[in-house]
């Protein structure tokens, strides 16, 4: 099947559908398996499907079920194959793939115990070639797979098909690569709990289904997505062997289509639509390849990277990089708040009201500070109300480790005086014998997570404090969605929009911060900015909503391209440092790649070779507009 079904998409090599957001997406993919299902039962012939794993098919997942309770979908034919399983883990596991399926899917449909079909990660090292081949006979004997569902990794990676897996590859156990390990270390409580080796089917296994469909949720991903689909094929990318493939597709939604040809560069494939937004990042995208700042542009280099068009309408190079220039220049500001008494004609924010009533949402403790911890401080030291919002607890990201050494200090300090101190020692000693009783990879119980969430807490409000918040301005809201789940199984309810709404009503704030908008919808972050969203919907029509921005920050996402930047806020040498300060107070789990303020200092570097003013490094910001 060929990918050039218009020239917007001459340079995808696998063919691509595009939805605004991911349910959109994951309700066509299970419409067409409810066909699939149906077409085959006419025929008298089962299903045969290749399920993944990982956050990108649980809004399928969801969708699969909603038919078979709703719609009287029956799957009691239907025969799946998993792709992988981790490598060491017991079935009951927590985060083993058979327990997953089991949350996600399986306890849920009609789906025949003898028809679900996984590798086994305990199979005894010297049996798991054996294993592997049964599996591969399995698959044949079944048919073959009728529509291959997957996800994709940061590394490129198909099921756990790592760099450097040939597109002949089978059924097999293989080491993960570290970045894989990395993503999944929240998951696992600890980067050291990940297992580092997995089971997967073989490239070649997945490219044997009669059909292929690769999902892709979120901004993150948009670099890789767009490599697999528009590079070369290449063992360094497994997803791009996906290319050959007769009948491939990918879903992607918007944040993760961001880096594909057809949407950061529309003018070299097929007219542009020459708007503002347009332009600019058409001539900062020019100015960063020919490796010139905007003003150095010359009328040839316009004409020889396909816009020939966009020169037309404004002369000559000249006119058109003096605004494209003015334009990026004026989103650098040392008032986030806005400067009082100032011209605010072409600044980011509005000088009045001075000062503001600020509100920081972070979805997690420490997205605040990794995005936007400079900008807190300026806000605070030029005279606005700031208060900070954290909308969950950040527990499941705080190890076992932490809760022990709380616990053991509590105790060795309440045994000095175990007369007065027994509740403590109580207390202490119950921590303790839950992390026992639960091992390594228990789900935790709720006086545990109570703990896990005021350690985060109290790094929340350091943290907070060191760039000048009030402590009276810290809220914690524990948003239930976070509380009664964990990662890959958060539920919204209509409470989680209630509290959030609770604190619009009560601050009514001039500017809002929050980030989210453009990660996976399954994350927390996701998650937190769509009960953002409702509660900020629910409220329409409000008069302090009319008077209301919100800038939406970056905290462990990539950082924003300088296109879609509309307000940056400039740090010197010694507020970078006090922002890495901040940072650094949060000591039961770290980012580690995002401690050294290089980010930061990215974005300054392309800011300055655009032909702006130096600096350090940048905070950057876009504003939403519901």
């Amino acid at each position: 099947m060929s990918a050039r079904t218009s020239p917007a998409e001459a340079f995808e090599k696998i063919p691509t559908v595009l939805f605004g957001h991911a349910p959109e997406a994951a309700a066509a993919l299970a419409r067409e398996v409810r066909d699939l299902i149906l077409a085959r039962r006419a025929a008298g012939r089962p299903t045969v499907l290749g399920l993944a794993t990982g956050s990108t098919p649980v809004p399928f997942y969801r969708e699969l079920i909603r038919l078979h309770k709703e719609e009287g979908l029956s799957f009691h034919d239907v025969i799946t194959f998993n792709l992988d399983e981790y490598y060491g883990l017991e079935r009951t596991h927590r985060e083993s793939y058979f327990r997953f399926m089991q949350e996600q899917l399986f306890a849920h449909i009609d789906l025949q115990p003898d028809n679900i079909h996984l590798p086994d990660g305990t199979v005894p090292l010297d049996e798991v070639f054996a294993h592997c081949a049964a599996y591969e006979a399995a698959i044949e004997a079944a048919g073959g797979v009728d529509l291959q569902i997957l996800g994709i990794g940061r590394t490129g990676h198909i099921g756990f098909n790592e760099p450097g897996s040939s597109r002949d590859s089978l059924t097999r156990l293989l080491p993960l690569d570290p970045l894989t390990r990395l993503d999944a270390a929240a998951d696992f409580l600890g980067g050291e709990n990940v297992p580092r080796f997995a089971i997967t089917m073989g490239v070649g296994t997945i490219l044997r289904a009669r059909k292929l469909v690769m999902m892709a949720w979120g901004g993150n991903k948009a670099g890789i997505i767009a490599k697999a689909i528009e590079g070369p094929e290449t063992e360094a990318v497994s997803a791009s062997f996906l290319q050959s493939h007769p009948d491939a597709r990918a879903f992607l939604d918007k944040g993760a289509s961001s880096a594909l040809t057809r949407i950061r560069l529309p003018w070299l494939v097929g007219r542009a639509e020459w708007t503002p937004a347009e332009t600019r990042r058409a001539v900062l995208w020019l100015a960063l390849k020919e490796k010139k700042p905007v003003l150095k542009l010359r009328d040839n280099e316009y004409n020889e990277h396909g816009m020939a068009e966009l020169l037309t309408r404004y002369g000559n190079a000249y006119h058109l990089n003096i605004e494209v220039f003015n334009r990026q220049q004026q989103t650098i500001t040392g008032w986030p708040g806005g400067k009082p008494n100032a011209d605010d004609t072409s600044r980011p924010e509005r000088a009045a009201p001075f000062p503001k009533t600020v509100l920081v949402l972070a979805p997690e403790p420490q997205d605040d500070v990794l995005g936007m911890g400079s900008t807190i401080e300026r806000l605070v030291t030029q005279g606005h109300d700031v208060h900070i919002c954290y909308m969950t607890g950040g527990d499941l990201r705080v190890t076992d480790a932490e809760a022990i050494r709380f616990a053991r200090v509590l105790l060795e300090t309440a045994e000095q005086d175990s007369d007065l101190w027994k509740e403590q020692i109580s207390y202490a000693r119950g921590i303790l014998s839950e992390i026992e009783t639960k091992g390594p990879f228990g789900d935790p119980p709720a006086r545990l997570r109570h703990l896990k969430a005021l350690i985060r807490r109290g790094e929340a409000r350091d943290a907070a404090i060191s760039l000048g918040v009030k402590p009276s301005q810290i809220r914690f809201l524990d948003l239930p969605f976070y509380t009664e789940g964990r990662y890959r199984q958060f539920r919204l309810s209509p409470q989680d929009a209630t509290a959030t709404g609770s604190v619009l009503a009560t601050l009514r704030p001039h500017q809002i911060y929050i980030t989210g908008a453009s990660a996976d919808p399954s994350s927390v972050q996701g998650m937190a900015f769509a009960a953002f969203r409702s509660a900020w919907d629910a409220r329409a029509g409000h008069n302090w909503q009319e008077h209301c921005r919100i800038w939406l920050y970056r905290s462990h996402q990539s950082e924003y391209e300088p296109h879609e930047i509309q307000m940056a806020i400039p740090m010197s040498p010694d507020q970078l440092s006090q922002k890495l300060s901040a940072v650094q107070k949060f000591q039961s789990h770290t980012l580690p790649d995002l401690l050294d303020g290089e980010r930061n200092r990215h974005t300054a570097r392309t800011y300055d070779a655009l032909g702006t003013a130096e600096y350090e490094a940048i905070e950057a910001f876009r504003r939403w507009k519901s």
